[in-house]
């Protein structure tokens, strides 16, 4: 199994890039945000591999990094997500993103890849939410000002006191940002909070 290549860029295509290793030009399917850090042709380049083998052929995948060869496993793993879906959404989406898409439960933020529906992408959340750790700091990224982090960090953390589990706290004051604006207090971003988690 190949897990890695390091060589020079012969071609970038769409979804494709073909890696010269001492002359034999490995054919690599590779999200856009892969795609878009290699450099020109004849550039460096190294490659984190998912080997794929199937009843018809070999595929190999590239990553730039290994958070996003882990996402690929994460997201190929969800029932109806192939190599080809999983490689668009996390062309339209950081893992980071995805990760903060997935602990809030946000749908539409999966919608954005081709091919993926509103059905696809609940199954995706439902799949995946118990799955991805999220840091208490994620949710406060939607915060613009370092006061409303400060209050969404702290918010989140009383959740997670209360018992629930930080996925889950992390997406629910992540949508009280959303919904009560910046200027929100800790206070109210946990009632809301609280009232997202429901009963």
């Amino acid at each position: 199994m190949i897990a890695k290549l390091t060589g020079t860029v012969d071609t970038v295509g769409d979804d494709f890039a073909v890696i010269d290793v001492g002359g034999v030009g490995y054919l690599v399917h590779a999200s856009a945000r892969t795609l878009g850090r290699l450099p020109g042709t004849g550039g460096a380049a190294r490659l984190l591999i998912e080997t794929v083998v199937r009843e018809d052929r070999i595929q190999l995948l590239g990553f730039a990094d290994a958070e996003e060869r882990d996402w690929m496993r994460l997201l190929s793993s969800v029932q109806g997500v192939g190599t080809r879906l999983a490689l668009a959404l996390l062309s339209v989406a950081s893992p980071t993103d995805l990760a903060r898409a997935v602990a809030a439960g946000d749908k539409s933020a999966l919608t954005r890849a081709p091919g993926v529906g509103p059905k696809l992408a609940g199954r995706i959340v439902a799949e995946l939410k118990d799955r991805v750790a999220v840091p208490v700091a994620t949710a406060a990224l939607v915060a613009e000002s370092e006061t409303t982090r400060a209050a969404a960090a702290d918010a989140i953390s009383a959740l997670v006191n209360l018992g629930y589990r930080e996925a889950e706290a992390s997406g629910a004051i992540a949508r009280a940002v959303r919904q009560l604006g910046q200027a929100a207090a800790v206070e109210d971003l946990i009632r809301a909070g609280l009232k997202g988690l429901g009963p």
